[in-house]
């Protein structure tokens, strides 16, 4: 890019003022349960337009709170496994190697 054009771009960008981050009108950071709700309603439609002929209309309104109630059970189940390989790892690395204070007796 020779020096003519490059000026004329950084006027340009200099005009134009781009935003460098998040624009102001941009929907602030959704909670855990918006985005599930979210997360559910989309999959219902998804489920809608594939099985509403073969099982009925109403195929994808039954499935979004049953969808939503498997997230919450997996994000439970989750949480639980969380602690259970917190647990495991914690007793590995003790027998692995183990504090200088067992290593004296």
């Amino acid at each position: 890019m020779d020096s003519g054009n490059f000026r004329d771009a950084y006027l340009r960008a200099q005009r134009e003022k781009p935003a460098l981050g998040f624009s102001t009108g941009a929907r602030p950071e959704p909670t855990l349960d918006e985005a599930r709700a979210e997360l559910a309603q989309a999959v219902s439609r998804v489920i809608h337009n594939l099985f509403a002929d073969r099982y009925g209309p109403l195929v994808g309104t039954i499935t979004e709170p049953t969808v939503n109630e498997f997230l919450k059970g997996f994000e439970a189940n989750l949480k639980r496994a969380k602690g259970d390989v917190t647990l495991v790892a914690q007793e590995l690395l003790d027998r692995a190697m183990p504090p200088r204070s067992r290593r004296r007796k």
